[in-house]
């Protein structure tokens, strides 16, 4: 019988496609997460049974516990930008990963691959930052041989990042961006995928691993490169973290005073803390490289998914193809 590997989180943005790699690695994949009925997305990407979705709460020991029977590996990709009710950063970036590698060990997991994040640090003014840190360490301590993968900002087609401020764009003449000089490396998703595979297929050392891709560049720099993709000119102007403070306070008064009706997933003070950090590899840290995978650029992925921002979304490029011919 093909072997097994429970993905928690694996129908989010990096669970999907770790999902996927692994079905075509002959290994059937039990997608763990809380509404299996919203996951129902990864199947095909097996054949008939060989993917599926199944209920489980990270923040239960039970719930953790039975989606790991029978398995060879797991994965932990469950993670938060910001708190709404039940889901904090200490129950889900911290609590969780402690839970999952306690377990694994209980159930004589071969395996463990925990998804974390560069900046993870446990001396943070951060919740995020120490909370994503403070998972790590309890994955070390009761899973002393998982594979940790910290990515930099993670681009590809159902990205949060390159998405969103695309649809910005849409509104006006600004484009108002947080830390403009703030540097990142920017990360392919299926490069973080195929490190994970690596994990889980016990081809990898045990440790920490910092992924970024093949450019540094800073925010501005990195909104520069996306309204050039959509076609797009727009002034990028850089909030000042005080204002931004400020903002993302007002953000969160307001989804206090609406009971959580509102979810500020727009801004709030731990991100703005994040802001003031390069996201960048650590020098002298493991990377891609050390797994034997070579980073995808940017540019030869932004172009297959921002095009439906651009003015005439798949049709600029024909139409400017057109004016280059009547010019000539």
């Amino acid at each position: 019988m093909s072997k097994l590997v429970t993905i928690y989180g694996g129908s989010g943005f990096v669970g999907r496609y770790i999902a996927r790699r692994m079905a075509q690695e002959g290994w059937r994949v039990r997608v763990a997460v809380r509404r299996p009925n919203e996951a129902l997305h990864v199947r095909p990407y097996g054949v008939v049974g060989q993917v599926e979705p199944v209920l489980c709460n990270i923040r239960d020991d039970a719930s953790v516990r039975a989606v790991m029977q029978g398995a060879d590996a797991v994965v932990n990709c469950v993670g938060i930008l910001h708190e709404v009710g039940k889901n904090r950063f200490d129950a889900v970036q911290a609590d969780g990963p402690a839970r999952v590698a306690r377990i694994a060990t209980d159930e004589g997991i071969a395996q463990m691959v925990q998804i974390s994040a560069i900046g993870a640090d446990a001396g943070s003014d951060s919740a995020y930052a120490r909370t994503k840190a403070k998972g790590e360490e309890a994955v070390q301590a009761q899973f002393p041989k998982a594979v940790i993968l910290r990515p930099s900002i993670v681009f590809g087609p159902e990205d949060g990042f390159f998405n969103r401020f695309a649809g910005m764009s849409r509104f006006g003449p600004v484009l108002p961006v947080v830390g403009a000089n703030t540097r990142f490396q920017p990360v392919y998703v299926d490069d973080v995928a195929r490190a994970a595979v690596k994990g889980i297929l016990g081809q990898a050392e045990p440790g920490i691993y910092e992924l970024g891709g093949p450019e540094v560049k800073s925010f501005r720099e990195l909104m520069e490169i996306m309204l050039a993709e959509i076609r797009r000119k727009r002034l990028i102007v850089n909030v000042p973290f005080p204002v931004a403070n400020i903002m993302a306070g007002a953000l969160g008064a307001l989804q206090v005073a609406t009971l959580g009706l509102f979810s500020n997933s727009l801004l709030t003070r731990d991100q703005v803390r994040q802001l003031r950090r390069d996201n960048v590899v650590a020098e002298g840290a493991r990377g891609l490289a050390d797994l034997g995978i070579v980073p995808t650029p940017m540019e030869t992925v932004l172009p297959g998914y921002l095009w439906a921002y651009r003015p005439g979304g798949q049709y600029k490029a024909i139409q400017e193809s057109a004016s280059r011919l009547r010019q000539g």
